[in-house]
């Protein structure tokens, strides 16, 4: 056998170190604010699908969400620090979806709540 395809061959049979998700990115990333970050792209992505759903194109939710093309357009491509929770549901409210807050105890098996989001 050649050299060089043994190399190959040992190359392909490493194994790769893999550690599974917390279902948290940002907090998999040590981000700050992890449950509100993974909230807010929730609530970025509900945003992006009523619009697609009802038909409008940026500049025709401008109108309807009061903000101009250019923040609609950091708002779906998820570049979501100037926006707060808040407002992006009542961005969601405002393109006439219902927004539910349901507040419960965490499971025995969790220590600490999470925030998340939930289209129905």
């Amino acid at each position: 056998m050649a050299k060089g395809s043994q190399k190959g061959t040992e190359m392909r049979t490493r194994q790769i170190k893999t550690e599974e998700s917390s279902g948290n990115v940002f907090a998999d990333l040590r981000l700050a604010n992890a449950e509100e970050r993974l909230a807010k792209a929730g609530l970025a992505v509900r945003i992006s699908a009523a619009i697609e759903t009802l038909g409008l194109t940026q500049v025709g939710a401008t109108p309807i969400l009061s903000i101009d093309r250019p923040r609609i357009s950091r708002l779906l491509r998820g570049q979501l620090s100037g926006f707060s929770p808040e407002r992006l549901m009542h961005f969601l409210t405002l393109l006439g979806r219902d927004v539910e807050i349901v507040v419960k105890r965490t499971p025995r098996s969790r220590r600490q709540g999470r925030l998340r989001v939930i289209a129905a």
